[in-house]
């Protein structure tokens, strides 16, 4: 970078920070105000739940602006890509040109529909058009392709390389003589698959595939777009910001030591005391946070040589701590769970109703292996004190309090969805910085930005995981599966039994978001053409994912360990293994038995 660009990049980082901050403190401030407003009888502000849908797009951009910016677009490896390399590696040239050329595409269709918008306006609030929303795409976009164009190669030639094949693309996508050759169709879709192998972000596959199937039917690329903003502003998806939000701010202060002080003393008198409490923990932390590989990352670090230190051995040490970061998402607020429910149009209440009994079988399962596992270690436990007791729920008691105050809004009736969100947002940052004072007022910009990060490598897949899915819909796909499983499945079970070995190799494959929103417009009519309970399903999807994550070779929290812990993944394999086959069995029983999921519904 020379020395007279320096200042137009730092100046361009400055505005895109104070622009995340900007957009996520309104995010959680419009709904606590229009909570506090309904309370006193006033009217609020017009539009209110309008705007706080449309700040999602705009954190969700921007966050991917910085996801970007920071490398740390989600992958299927754990290597950075845009960076310059020593050496040259054909296996990365072809993964930075084909993001580049993916991104540069989204942008075009991004700024199509823009144009578009803007020609014909529609108000999303008064005096706000929607095309002032959706400008945040095209920007975004753009700053996303500059930043992969600079920071990708230091070499000149490389680096017009990149336009060479972008131009290249744009002249083979403007003919229409193309549209119909299924070899460059072909040859298109293997270099994605090739670049996803070497560290194109997950959103540049679903991305460029959907793109290449549309551009084959003469459809334009701006369908993406579209479908990414019509996902991305469903009224519960605000509820992923705020909550990973909150869960962010839990895991950056202290309330880890003190809920692991309250697990411990109500659970340190059981033989396998210490293992149960980290169970607890990491379901708990797993909730608030939506993403088991949160809970690895944050929570490793304090957990992992706690067990040591008590003689546990190495592997059942990593193989719990792995395992455990994947509990927790069948319990509230659990964001895929919201996800589901917005997907597949059912009511997210009854999702946390069916998710219970379920998340209490696998918490309770992984813990009586841990149970088993101590018998032949004859360990010290500690005695069970209600003084201690006490002590310890006294001296959390501002955190033991979220999960109730979450349902007491989720099931109560006294708030929407995302305002509970909003308002533990509000409750962690007073509780954390003024209560506890774990945390100083200086530090809050940093976790709001590492948030931002995360939630904008997840809501741009989630965006363009829309749009591969909108043409699958016009593709018919859902009706030719529908009909070939009629004609070759004739049994429930066998059905049930196919979806869970089909969840587990998409959970080792894809994100958790980026599925549900391409799974389960597919599987949905399936469920219902063999009765099987929509609430039901999801309870299956959410399960069979959960265990996807610990699903060799690739399941992602595998990595996520090994990069947490240092190790090599067949360590890692070995280490998950038991676990992995004890919550195989309960999934199957979840599955095989309704009456676990629907019987608090019924």
């Amino acid at each position: 970078m020379t020395e007279e660009r320096k200042p137009i990049v730092q100046r361009l980082r400055w505005g895109e920070d104070i622009l995340a901050l900007t957009v996520f403190f309104l995010l959680a401030f419009l709904p606590t105000f229009e909570t506090i407003s309904r309370l006193f009888g006033g009217s609020g502000v017009p539009s209110s739940p309008v705007l706080v849908q449309h700040m999602t797009l705009w954190i969700g951009f921007v966050g991917a602006v910085l996801a970007t910016r920071q490398n740390k677009l989600l992958a299927l490896t754990t290597k950075p890509l845009f960076q310059a390399d020593e050496d040259f590696h054909f296996g990365r040239w072809i993964a930075k040109n084909i993001s580049f050329i993916v991104i540069v595409s989204l942008m075009w269709g991004s700024w199509s529909l823009f144009k578009v918008e803007f020609q014909y306006p529609v108000d999303i609030a008064p005096n706000i058009p929607r095309w002032f929303a959706q400008m945040i795409m095209p920007v975004g976009f753009t700053l996303m392709a500059i930043q992969v164009f600079y920071s990708s190669f230091n070499n000149r030639m490389l680096r017009s390389s990149m336009l060479m094949m972008a131009i290249l693309w744009m002249f083979i996508a403007f003919s229409d003589a193309f549209n119909e050759n299924s070899f460059i169709l072909f040859i298109g879709c293997t270099a994605i698959l090739i670049s996803l192998y070497y560290g194109a972000p997950i959103f540049v596959g679903l991305g460029g595939i959907a793109g290449l199937m549309f551009w084959s039917e003469y459809i334009p690329v701006a369908a993406i777009p579209a479908e990414a903003y019509r996902i991305v502003v469903s009224p519960s998806l605000p509820t992923i910001p705020l909550f990973t939000l909150a869960g962010y701010i839990l895991a950056e202060s202290g309330s880890s030591q003190r809920m692991f002080k309250v697990f411990r003393v109500l659970f340190g008198w059981i033989p396998g005391g210490t293992p149960i409490v980290i169970v607890f923990l990491c379901g708990f932390f797993t909730a608030l946070t939506g993403g088991s590989g949160v809970t690895i990352l944050a929570l490793g670090g304090l957990l992992y040589p706690l067990l040591r230190k008590e003689g546990y051995n190495e592997l059942f040490s990593l193989g719990l701590i792995t395992v455990a970061g994947s509990l927790g998402l069948l319990f509230p607020p659990s964001l895929p769970a919201i996800l589901f429910g917005v997907t597949a149009g059912v009511s997210v209440k009854d999702i946390f109703i069916a998710g219970f009994i379920p998340g209490i079988i696998l918490v309770l399962a992984v813990a009586s292996w841990a149970i088993f596992q101590e018998k032949s270690q004859n360990r010290e436990t500690q005695p069970l004190k209600m003084k201690n007791i006490g002590d310890a729920l006294w001296e959390a008691k501002w955190e033991m309090l979220i999960p109730f105050l979450v349902l007491l809004g989720i099931f109560g009736g006294f708030t929407t969805l995302v305002e509970t969100a909003a308002l533990m947002v509000f409750y962690t940052f007073i509780i954390e910085v003024f209560v506890y004072k774990d945390l100083k007022m200086g530090e809050f910009p940093r976790i709001v930005l590492s948030c931002a990060t995360l939630i904008g490598g997840v809501l741009i897949i989630l965006g363009v995981a829309m749009g591969l899915t909108s043409y699958l819909v016009d593709a018919q796909i859902p009706s030719l599966l529908l009909d070939w499983v009629k004609s070759t499945i004739s049994s429930k079970f066998i059905f049930l039994f196919m979806l869970n070995i089909l969840l587990l190799a998409v959970g080792c494959l894809m994100d958790i978001f980026s599925a549900i929103i391409v799974i389960v417009p597919l599987i949905m009519p399936l469920g219902i053409h063999f009765g099987v309970d929509p609430v039901h399903l999801g309870i299956i999807f959410i399960a069979n994912l959960e265990l996807g994550f610990l699903t060799p070779p690739v399941g992602i929290n595998l990595f996520l360990s090994a990069y947490r812990f240092n190790k090599d993944m067949p360590t890692i394999y070995k280490a998950t293994l038991p676990f992995f086959l004890i919550r195989f069995v309960v999934v199957l029983l979840i599955t095989y038995v309704p009456i676990i999921s629907l019987g608090l519904l019924n």
